[in-house]
């Protein structure tokens, strides 16, 4: 009854952002975060631990006014894909200015597909959409949502301009299969997964543990790696960013592969330190690391310097 009832009440909220403009979406969903931000006391906590770690030398109040301004971020996101989610394809790319698509559009020559990755970081999810109509088809690696009706629906906004999600059972295989047909694939890199399938990288410099995944089909498949992020505009539109090309694992050993995904994270960390309202505190991304694994850390840190 609550999914179904929470279902309902997303699809009424929808409906009534067809009929508004997106200045009036985004109001909407500016009062929804702050609604959130006072009535959810656990995430609104988590969100302030993690930060107060990244950020040291921050105060209390420079802390919450961070954790404020985010709940209103995902407020604004969630209703703001919803309103685009309306709109026709001449409209949802003219409401997006873009930075680094001709080197986008380059690495397709080679044949083999592009992996693209982000993080739970600004607009993720228009991201997704519009460079389906840039460059073609991606296929999304996602978890599905417990709320299966709000999953089916998330992933008809997903898939409306020609994406493909893919889920954890036969993901490797449907991830060739993309590569294969010269299409790209998109990974989030910024959620907690449990070593073998995972490898602990510093972020914001602490132990998290991050997928392989990246870099393993980088790897076998030789595919441009290159990460992409969408930011929000002053006039209401969204900058879309190719970021330069990461060069892939020099070969298949550890080192390699930890060397790899630690320089994906580093670029993930450097748009979050620019834009820390944008990205998803709330979440526990950080957690107990084996004391080997903090201490090898702490001495490649060391060697780096």
């Amino acid at each position: 009854m609550i999914d179904r009832l929470t279902y309902w009440v997303v699809r009424l909220m929808q409906a009534a952002t067809r009929v508004v403009p997106m200045s009036v979406v985004r109001a909407w969903g500016t009062g929804l975060g702050r609604l959130a931000y006072l009535l959810d006391r656990p995430h609104r906590r988590q969100a302030a631990e993690n930060l107060a770690a990244a950020f040291p030398s921050r105060s209390p109040v420079e802390i919450d006014a961070i954790v404020r301004r985010m709940f209103v971020h995902f407020g604004r996101m969630a209703l703001e894909l919803l309103k685009y989610a309306t709109y026709s394809e001449a409209r949802m790319l003219a409401a997006v200015e873009v930075v680094g698509l001709d080197r986008a559009r380059r690495a397709f020559e080679s044949g083999r597909g592009v992996l693209f990755f982000a993080g739970h970081f600004g607009y993720w999810e228009i991201q997704g959409i519009v460079l389906a109509l840039q460059l073609g088809p991606m296929s999304v690696l996602a978890r599905p949502l417990d709320n299966t009706l709000l999953n089916g629906m998330l992933e008809r906004i997903r898939t409306a301009t020609g994406n493909h999600v893919i889920y954890r059972q036969g993901a490797l295989r449907r991830v060739l299969r993309a590569l294969a047909r010269n299409e790209s694939v998109g990974f989030l890199i910024d959620q907690h997964l449990f070593p073998p399938d995972a490898v602990y990288v510093r972020f914001f410099d602490r132990p998290a543990a991050t997928t392989t995944a990246l870099a393993a089909i980088a790897l076998r498949t030789g595919a441009p790696v290159f990460p992409v992020f969408c930011l929000p505009l002053p006039d209401g539109r969204y900058r879309l960013i190719y970021e330069t090309q990461v060069e892939p694992p020099c070969d298949d050993s550890s080192e390699a592969v930890r060397k790899f995904t630690q320089r994906c994270s580093d670029i993930l960390e450097m748009y979050v330190r620019r834009y820390p309202e944008l990205w998803l505190w709330m979440h526990r991304r950080w957690r107990e690391a084996p004391p080997e694994t903090v201490e090898a850390l702490a001495t490649g840190e060391q060697a780096d310097a």
